[in-house]
């Protein structure tokens, strides 16, 4: 990304619901997209993004912190990086393609990458409470 891109989480394109609580994910976005656009977009790919389960673990990527980050280009081409809560997850070959499939459902989005990162290496720190309630890790 260039550098013209913004944090969206500093700038008031924040969603009302992603502000209340700490961001799960850092999306970059370009700063010559509408606001608007930004807007809608994250919301979009956060609620699409919550459909992809571990399927070992009842919550979903998104609350679980598996998302590092999420970059939004002028073409409205999506970057995402993303990790495991384990390397040798048994679906490790297969998350990647859940992930961008889900985010290619995301009205607007022209293309998706998604790499898969293991540093930081996760852990529970990175869960929301609501992943945390639910696992019963608090």
């Amino acid at each position: 990304m260039d550098d013209q891109t913004e944090d969206l989480n500093a700038g008031s394109a924040v969603p009302a619901e992603v502000a209340t609580e700490p961001p799960r994910i850092t999306p970059n976005v370009s700063a010559a997209l509408p606001a608007e656009d930004v807007e809608r977009i994250t919301r979009d790919l956060i609620s699409a993004l919550k459909t992809v389960y571990d399927p070992e673990i009842p919550v979903d990527i998104y609350e679980l912190g598996l998302i590092y980050k999420v970059d939004l280009d002028d073409d409205r081409n999506l970057s995402i990086d993303m990790t495991l809560t384990a390397p040798g997850c048994p679906v490790a070959g297969e998350m990647p393609g859940w992930v961008e499939n889900a985010a290619r459902t995301v009205e607007g989005i022209q293309d998706v990458t998604v790499n898969m990162v293991y540093d930081p290496p996760w852990d529970a720190s990175r869960m929301s409470e609501e992943a945390q309630v639910a696992l019963n890790w608090w």
